[in-house]
Parts: structure tokens; C-alpha cells; sequence
């Protein structure tokens, strides 16, 4: 990577690390702490963690859409506010409602598809994949240090101070937005990925789909199995104390091994193949979970080959949401994405839950998951090789800059660019072509710049 898409990465991975432990944390302690709040019952508690997923959910898509037409690094600078002011009505209440109003109002701070979205301009395509899997890899490991925070600050400074807490890192959230994110090269009015096309063309198209309802199974299957999975250590006589002694490097050593796999992915030009194998994987994990989970080393191994998966799944699905986009749409395409991705751990959580209170065994609700899984399996080989497309700047020169409209009719005849826009005031054309086969540029109108 360049030193400017690695300080993207870098960034833009902190603010996703700051606002998922801020999640993340109340998960395992609100069962216990919410029951202190006035009006207070099982049902508002469940509320009170669920609701900022539900408001996630509706707003990901009209927010990410509204950042294609304006920068988006005000829209996360707003939304990390929206989730501080949330933080601050949720720590200073001492009802319950109060509660569901603040982690609502975080909620409403939906910018996990700007960011991905931002992510994806200030990275080249042939770096895309890896930039993706270090945000997927931030946010597995945001989930275990929430989960080895959450009890320590609520047992210190109450459900209250855990609020605070979250508050002051979404504000190093804003910090890291205003002075650490790099921007964007490509003005938006000229970026060919900026120009508005109708929502309709996303709903209805079936790449897309396929990876939407990939993400929502993925998610899905983590909340639920993620009942499962403490409990079992517990039966196979590890304390709570010491299951971040598992999670930890178990979810290291998966990222580690699944490196090589995203290089192939993306020199290899294997996103296909790569994508089907991921999805096989995780198929293969739950269903050694599901019949082996008491012994601490099935347990281990499990999780291991599962989070191998997880990984890499989660660095190969926004990167192919990227170049499946139409142009014009890559926010809002991350906004439906990132909405079924919020959907996922919702109704996960929900099913999982009903599902043990009616008895069913942990190894059948995680040999359900499986075979969503097994469905979204069949779903992954029927896919097309997505586009590899790299972004270039084409400087006009001589007669072409006298006559620009000529020279983009010429690059749009070509069949080796697949985009072109002109920004004539500039004298420029910006391209998305396939490097690989734009060798020759020497018959293009002017000179040619990748970036």
C-alpha cells in the first residue's frame, strides 16, 4: 500500500474499533446492570441492546445514498456526534427509556457504509481486499475487547460510566475523521463512482443480492452461535475470566492464515474461487461445532477454522460490493449492504434466543446455521467474476482539449474503458479501465495517470 491508503486503512479502522467496542460493550453487562433503571423489565432491557441495531438498519441506506452526492467525511464526522449525544442521554438517564433513547440516537449515527464507502475511494482496487480485512479483522477483535471491558468498566464506575465511556471513544472517533483520514484525491463531481443512478437498479440487481443476503447469513450465524459458544467453554471447564485467552489468538492466527488467500484473491484475480471456498469453510466450522463442542479442543478448532472463514469473508464481501456497484451507487450499494448486515445480528440474536427458551439444543440451532449457509453456498457458485478495474486520470492534450466532447465519445467507444467522465473546465477525463489491458496508451488524447 501507499503510505496515504495505508493511513486510510489505519484510520478509518479506528473509528470503526472505537465505535464497535462502544457497542460491543454493553452486551454483557446490560442483562445485569439495566436491571437497576426505573421501569426496568427483560423485555426493555432486550430493547435497549437491540434498538441501535434496528435504527442502524434504516438509516444505513439513506445515509450512505446522501454521501454520494456531497464528501463523505462530514457525513461520519456527523454521524460519530449523533452516536457521542447518544452516549451522553443514555449515561445520564436512570430510566430505562432514557436508556433506549440514547442507544436509538447512536444508532441513527449509521455510517459504517459512508466509511466503507470512503474506504474503498482512497484504496486502489488491487489493494481493496486487504484494506477490507483489516476493518473486518478490527471488528472481530473490537468484539473480544469489548468483551474484556465491558464487565471491568461497568463493575468500576456502573452502567453509567460505561456510557461515558463509549462517549470519549466515539470522540476519539471524530478525531481520527477531522485530522487522520486522507482526502479523497477525486473531487465528487468528478469521480465516476459519484454520479447518482436510481436506487432501483441495486434492488433489483442479483449480484448484489447474492452478497447481501451473504452478509445477512454471516451476521446472522454469529449472533446466534455467539449464545452458544460462552457457555460451552464453560461446560468444558474454562472460567469466563479466561475465554479471551481463546478468542485472542484464535482470532490472530485465523487472520494470519487467511493473508495468502486474499493476495490470490486479489494478484490471482480468484475472487470467485476464493469468495466459494470462504463460504465452504464456514459451512465445514459449523458443523464440526455443531457435533463436536465438549472438549476445550474441539471447541478451539472449530472457532479457529470458523474465524478463518470469518475473516476472510469479511475482507472479500464489501471489496466485491465495490466492483460489482453500477457507477454512481457505491454508497448507497454499502448502505443495503451494510442494512442486511445489521439485520443479521437482530434477527440472530432474536432466533437464537427464542430457540433456546424452547429448549432446542445448541447443536441444532448451530446446524441451522449451517444450512443457511449450505443455501447461501449454492447461491456464491452461480456469481460472476467481479470487474478488475483501476482507476486513471487521462490529462487532455493538443486537439483534444479543443475538442473534449470528441475525445470522450472516443474513449467511450473503446472497449477497454469501461467508464469515462469529463470534467472540461479541468481539461480532464476521468477513466476506469482494466490496467492489465490498457498496456498500449500511446492512442489515447492525452496523457494517462493511474491512480
Amino acid at each position: 500500500m501507499t503510505a496515504t491508503e495505508l493511513r486510510a486503512v489505519l484510520s478509518l479502522a479506528g473509528i470503526f474499533a472505537m465505535r464497535m467496542i462502544g457497542l460491543f460493550m454493553v452486551m454483557p453487562v446490560m442483562a445485569i446492570y439495566g436491571r437497576q433503571l426505573i421501569d426496568a423489565t427483560p423485555g426493555r432491557i432486550g430493547m435497549a441492546i437491540g434498538v441501535y441495531g434496528l435504527t442502524q438498519a434504516l438509516l444505513q441506506i439513506p445515509i450512505g445514498r446522501w454521501s454520494d452526492r456531497v464528501p463523505r467525511k462530514p457525513v461520519i464526522v456527523a454521524g460519530l456526534i449523533l452516536f457521542v449525544l447518544g452516549a451522553v442521554v443514555a449515561a445520564l438517564s436512570t430510566s430505562i427509556w432514557g436508556v433506549i433513547a440514547g442507544r436509538a440516537l447512536q444508532g441513527a449515527g449509521a455510517i459504517s457504509a459512508v466509511a466503507l464507502a470512503l474506504l474503498a475511494d482512497l484504496t486502489r482496487e488491487e489493494q481493496r481486499t486487504r484494506a477490507m480485512a483489516v476493518v473486518g479483522m478490527t471488528i472481530g477483535l473490537s468484539f473480544t475487547a469489548a468483551f474484556i471491558l465491558g464487565p471491568l468498566i461497568a463493575g468500576h464506575f456502573g452502567l453509567s460510566g460505561l456510557f461515558w465511556a463509549t462517549a470519549g471513544m466515539a470522540l476519539v472517533g471524530v478525531f481520527l475523521a477531522v485530522w487522520a483520514v486522507p482526502q479523497p484525491q477525486v473531487p465528487p463531481h468528478a469521480d465516476p463512482s459519484r454520479r447518482l443512478v436510481p436506487l432501483s437498479r441495486l434492488l433489483v440487481n442479483t449480484e448484489l443480492a447474492r452478497l447481501n443476503f451473504g452478509v445477512f447469513t454471516l451476521h446472522l450465524v454469529m449472533a446466534s452461535s455467539w449464545l452458544l459458544v460462552p457457555s460451552w467453554l464453560v461446560r468444558a471447564h474454562l472460567p469466563v475470566s479466561h475465554h479471551a485467552s481463546v478468542y485472542l489468538p484464535v482470532m490472530l492466527l485465523a487472520f494470519m492464515a487467511v493473508v495468502p488467500f486474499i493476495i490470490v484473491a486479489e494478484k490471482r484475480r480468484r475472487m470467485k474461487q476464493m469468495f466459494a471456498m470462504a463460504v465452504a469453510t464456514m459451512f465445514l466450522s459449523l458443523v464440526l461445532l455443531a457435533l463436536w463442542h465438549t472438549t476445550l479442543m474441539a471447541i478451539v478448532l472449530g472457532l479457529f477454522i470458523y474465524f478463518m472463514a470469518f475473516n476472510l469473508l469479511e475482507a472479500l464481501l464489501p471489496s466485491l460490493v465495490s466492483k460489482i456497484a453500477p457507477a454512481g451507487t457505491k454508497g448507497a450499494a454499502m448502505g443495503i449492504y451494510s442494512t442486511w448486515q445489521f439485520m443479521g445480528p437482530a434477527l440472530g440474536g432474536s432466533l437464537g434466543g427464542a430457540l433456546l427458551g424452547a429448549h432446542v439444543s445448541g447443536g441444532v440451532i448451530v446446524g441451522i446455521g449451517a444450512a443457511l449457509v449450505a443455501i447461501w453456498g449454492v447461491l456464491a457458485l452461480t456469481m460472476r467474476q467481479p470487474p478488475y478495474l483501476n482507476n486513471a486520470i487521462l490529462h487532455l492534450q493538443g486537439q483534444a482539449l479543443h475538442n473534449p466532447q470528441a475525445a470522450l465519445q472516443q474513449l467511450r467507444g473503446s472497449e477497454l474503458i469501461a467508464e469515462a467522465v469529463l470534467v472540461e473546465a479541468e481539461g480532464l477525463i476521468y477513466l476506469k479501465a482494466d490496467k492489465q489491458r490498457l498496456v498500449d496508451t500511446g492512442g489515447l488524447p492525452g496523457h494517462l495517470v493511474w491512480i
